[in-house]
């Protein structure tokens, strides 16, 4: 529908997020994945859950 396109157009920018698990991706992006903002615990989390899982840790949040 031309109006919800046009609504969401008019939004302003979306935030940049890669997805998929055939890029590479950093911890501060898992954890934005998840839906929370980055600290400095959870990154360090997710570091590790990226080290130990690798592309399967992505998977997790991705469709």
């Amino acid at each position: 529908m031309k109006g919800e396109r046009d609504k969401d157009e008019s939004a302003g920018p979306r935030p940049h997020l890669r997805t998929g698990s055939d890029q590479p991706i950093d911890p501060e992006d898992l954890v934005r994945l998840s839906g929370r903002e980055p600290t400095p615990e959870r990154v360090e989390r997710a570091r590790k859950e990226l080290e130990e899982r690798g592309a399967a840790a992505v998977e997790r949040y991705l469709p």
